[in-house]
């Protein structure tokens, strides 16, 4: 069984309808996208999400391209535009009921090939429970999609900590994906917002988790980084130097590099070089085939990158579905 856990779902009908009840704060959204991204950056995105738009909504598209990758199964999570981070509560936990409805609409149609991961509201913290409870055990998915932040929330938030607490009982999964980069406008040329952005982000989010202690509080969370974890598993050492000297940075029981062992990372890392690093930084058993399907940022041939990456054969298979697979084990259905 081979299993790409990154893969992506759009919503154009949810869209229309955010841009119905907010008209005023989607088009401040996209303003913001403006400044982040730049203008030739989105046109060149809008181009490319077109062209995709019958991977990204269409079943058959979908199920067409898995087989030409040689993928057996998908965890379908919406595309990060989705969050809404900006949503005021009345229209954010709308917009997760909405999308774990949608989701799981998608999925059930094809329940050998696809598993799907919902959304919560991230910047309403006392709503998020409620809605990882909808996602997992009213619509039957295998987790929730985050970003690394969302306005004032950083993943090391006390009001967090009931959310953390309630994932790892149900023992879903995590899947921390960012969308946009707090670095705004210095990144507005080249594709930086995504090329260096996305990188940043991951590493900034999973330090948050790890020097405040959220996975020493909450040891059973299955936390599933995309993009290899960003930067953060290549610049460990600097993390536990830190740790070892600063008093600010001693919150966590141990040295940051012995957390990546406690979390997951998908392969898209475009490096055989760094897909070899990050095993030996996390271990052959939380590495999970990832592809960031259908996006032109993802991987064209997600299994053959594993194949060639000079892995031992029994860390590719485990790379390949097996990892993945034993994820679900436990998952709390109801």
């Amino acid at each position: 069984m081979i299993v790409d856990v990154h893969a992506h779902l759009l919503l154009p009908q949810l869209h229309a309808e955010v841009e119905r009840r907010a008209p005023e704060l989607v088009a401040e959204a996209a303003d913001l996208e403006r400044r982040r991204n730049g203008v030739e950056s989105l046109q060149a995105s809008g181009a490319m999400v077109r062209d995709r738009i019958p991977q990204l909504t269409d079943l058959r598209a979908r199920l067409a391209a898995m087989d030409a990758q040689g993928v057996d199964r998908q965890w379908v999570s919406v595309s990060p535009n989705h969050f809404y981070p900006w949503a005021p509560e009345g229209l954010a936990v709308w917009v997760a009921m909405e999308t774990n409805r949608l989701v799981a609409e998608h999925v059930a149609q094809a329940p050998d090939r696809l598993v799907g991961l919902g959304v919560v509201p991230l910047q309403h913290p006392e709503r998020i429970v409620e809605y990882l409870d909808d996602a997992i055990l009213g619509r039957g998915l295998a987790g929730v999609e985050i970003s690394s932040f969302a306005g004032d929330v950083e993943l090391s938030d006390e009001r967090l900590e009931p959310f953390w607490a309630r994932a790892a009982e149900l023992g879903c999964v995590v899947f921390l994906h960012p969308f946009g980069c707090s670095l705004d406008e210095r990144l507005d040329r080249f594709y930086l917002s995504n090329t260096v952005g996305q990188p940043t982000e991951n590493a900034v989010a999973l330090s948050h988790l790890i020097f405040s202690g959220v996975l020493d509080r909450h040891p059973e969370l299955k936390i599933v980084a995309a993009h290899g974890g960003g930067y953060l598993p290549f610049a460990i050492g600097r993390s536990d130097r830190a740790w070892k000297v600063r008093p600010e940075a001693k919150r966590c029981a141990h040295a940051p590099s012995t957390y990546l062992r406690r979390l997951w990372f998908d392969t898209v890392v475009h490096d055989p070089v760094a897909l070899r690093h990050l095993v030996e930084a996390a271990g052959g058993g939380r590495v999970l085939l990832g592809s960031d399907f259908p996006f032109d940022m993802g991987l064209d041939d997600p299994v053959g990158a594993i194949r060639s990456a000079g892995l031992p054969p029994e860390v590719a298979s485990r790379i390949l579905g097996e990892n993945a697979e034993a994820l679900l084990g436990s998952l709390v259905r109801a």
